[in-house]
């Protein structure tokens, strides 16, 4: 046997199972933009929308169910909407049965979740529901006709359908993937909508995400800057000599660069960095005698005191700036935000 022909049967494996992923992948992608070609059909999701939005605004809550899969995907749906500030919660529709119900309200919103929109456990939970006056949002996959809606169906206030023909690997495999991806969208699609509609910002999102990377990416710049103006940052005049600028900074800790101003307006005139300052004396140690507005870096790049951690990130990548002035809107210093910061933070590396 050849080297080639050997290759090529430890590769071949290999190859036809990629393959086979790769036509799974594009087999849920292709259903993904069925479905959201599908919308323009109807108002169906308009009004299902409508109905979260008005739950939300109320003080309700958004309450998710679904068995099996459709729960697990419920649960997602519905710690989604709590991200964007809609009250949500997910049930289980066996656990409803059995003392659970007391978790619903008259002010609630439901969302039921079930493929075949005939799972006995659901459609019974809703048909009750149903009874008490509570608005439902049915998830299926739609029956083979409009004329044959569903148990679930029949009982929704709005009804929205997958459109899935078909699981990914079928007919060989039959675990749900294509309809639960498609669930899990669709879920996405009405809690984004809502939020949009309810105006909820990132400053919003920050409220609610305060631990991990995330939260830190959307905290103020105020919040994580060691370095702040009146407190442990000397704002320093710019006509200064250079020596004298350094020794009224060396007052213990310092950041990386010095703050500069113009005395007559305290805007801010420049900075002066400790990579500055080596250039300085190795070129001509008697420069530390000028006025250090010769020397510093003029009209560097800010950020405002209103502005993210995010935005402090995407500065720090593009531009390699390892301080950056924090100024307010009138352009006077706040303080100064140090890489160091960003990197205590592990939102940067060194």
């Amino acid at each position: 046997m050849t080297h080639a022909a050997a290759s090529l049967r430890i590769l071949s494996p290999m190859s036809s199972t990629t393959h086979f992923a790769q036509s799974v992948i594009r087999d849920e992608a292709a259903a993904l933009v069925s479905m959201a070609d599908a919308l323009a059909a109807s108002d169906n999701f308009a009004r299902a929308t409508k109905l979260i939005v008005d739950c939300a605004n109320a003080g309700g809550t958004v309450l998710v169910t679904g068995l099996g899969k459709s729960g697990h995907i419920g649960a997602k749906i519905s710690a989604t909407m709590a991200s964007l500030g809609i009250t949500s919660h997910s049930v289980h529709p066996t656990e409803a049965a059995h003392g659970d119900l007391g978790r619903f309200r008259s002010s609630d919103t439901v969302i039921a979740i079930s493929f075949s929109g005939e799972t006995d456990e659901v459609v019974g939970l809703c048909g009750i529901l149903r009874q008490d006056g509570l608005p439902i949002i049915s998830i299926t996959g739609g029956a083979k006709s409009a004329a044959e809606p569903s148990s679930l169906e029949r009982l929704a206030t709005v009804a929205l359908r997958l459109g899935v023909a078909k699981e990914a690997g079928a007919p060989q495999f039959v675990a749900p993937t294509t309809s639960t991806t498609a669930t899990l969208a669709m879920g996405d699609a009405l809690a984004l909508a809502a939020a949009r509609e309810r105006n909820f910002t990132s400053t919003d999102f920050a409220r609610r995400h305060p631990g991990g990377s995330l939260g830190g990416l959307l905290r103020p710049v105020t919040e994580v800057m060691r370095w702040t103006a009146g407190k442990n940052l000397p704002l320093i005049d710019c006509t200064m000599s250079v020596e004298a600028a350094l020794k009224l900074a060396d007052q213990g800790r310092r950041p990386g660069a010095m703050v500069l101003v113009n005395p007559a307006t305290g805007m801010l005139a420049g900075i002066f960095t400790d990579g500055d300052l080596r250039r300085l004396v190795l070129r001509n140690p008697a420069s530390l005698r000028e006025p250090i507005d010769r020397v510093m870096t003029k009209s560097p790049r800010t950020l405002r005191d209103d502005s993210l951690v995010q935005d402090a990130v995407a500065m720090f990548r593009e531009f390699r700036q390892d301080e950056i002035p924090v100024v307010d809107a009138a352009g006077k210093p706040a303080g100064i935000l140090d890489v160091q910061d960003l990197i205590a933070m592990k939102l940067v590396t060194d």
